[in-house]
């Protein structure tokens, strides 16, 4: 018998929500130990963790929210589809652990979630143990996000902003079957990885609310991208003191590997490589690298 998405939140502990910050959050939590919080990107939400919640929960307080809009958590002081940004993203972090008393984490990271985490940092560099990152987008990519060759790749960054993007793949579970499934399949190095979770990204994104709550972080980052893409890197950025780790997918197609090059000049502490085989999804792709890496590091 097929498990269904009810089944697996069951069995990794995703029946979990509080309030905070104007946000009904959904989380999956296990394990005990010092509190380590997942935070994913897009299309995703806290099942992309599946591989690595249990490993990780021998160990840690493990915790994966589901950010404001995607999956189950919802705001509840502005409609569906309101613009959602890294500094929303950072207070509702802030907001989230001090709803489970917590005061201080470690941050494992992705994607959207990579940006959210570097704003928390900047915001209550107090509060982080240590950062892992995993394709980490950050100021010092600049104007290379409108690079000739990396154009094809980024077109959906602004068909995410339009009410089409909803109406299209929204329009019923085969449309969004088509829009999801081609960025799991597209930007992991094997494009069969997720074909056996594919019906729950669908089941998740059909939810009332899902789509438009995802498609809202491009309206929210789009205005600092285009600076990024007029003006290159800030040269006033200060570089983050807690110690970092990024693992970066070799054949990540729209975060290519070369983008690595800036990591020092965002983070003063840090240790980077490229994970082999991987493309965009590396904690789900290599997941037996990723938690033996991510034990050992925040075991330090």
């Amino acid at each position: 018998m097929n498990e269904t998405l009810d089944d697996l939140k069951a069995k990794y502990g995703a029946g979990n929500y509080l309030e905070a910050n104007g946000c009904r959050f959904h989380y999956a939590r296990m394990g005990k130990g010092p509190p380590l919080l997942l935070v994913h990107g897009w299309p995703e939400f806290w099942l992309t963790w599946r591989h690595n919640l249990e490993a990780l929960s021998q160990t840690f307080d493990v915790i994966a929210p589901d950010l404001r809009g995607f999956g189950e958590s919802r705001s509840l002081d502005r409609p569906a589809g309101a613009a959602l940004t890294p500094q929303q993203v950072g207070d509702d972090m802030a907001a989230f652990m001090d709803a489970l008393s917590i005061d201080r984490a470690g941050f494992v990271s992705h994607d959207v979630g990579a940006y959210g985490v570097q704003a928390f940092a900047r915001a209550h560099s107090d509060r982080v143990t240590a950062m892992y990152f995993f394709n980490c987008p950050h100021p010092g990519i600049g104007r290379r996000w409108a690079d000739a060759d990396n154009l094809p790749e980024t077109w959906y960054q602004y068909f995410n902003q339009l009410p089409l993007a909803v109406e299209l793949a929204g329009h019923n579970r085969e449309t969004c079957r088509l829009y999801i499934g081609h960025f799991l399949a597209h930007w992991s190095h094997d494009p069969h990885t997720f074909d056996a979770d594919l019906d729950h990204w669908v089941d998740n994104f059909m939810r009332p609310g899902a789509l438009e709550g995802g498609l809202a972080w491009y309206k929210g980052v789009d205005a600092a991208r285009r600076d990024l893409i007029r003006n290159g890197p800030p040269t006033d950025l200060r570089a983050l003191p807690h110690r970092t780790r990024v693992l970066w997918g070799e054949f990540d197609p729209i975060l290519p590997v070369a983008w690595m090059d800036a990591l020092a000049d965002i983070f003063s502490d840090l240790d980077a490589d490229i994970c082999p085989g991987a493309g965009h999804f590396v904690h789900y792709e290599a997941p037996e690298i990723v938690n033996a890496e991510i034990l050992g590091f925040f075991r330090i």
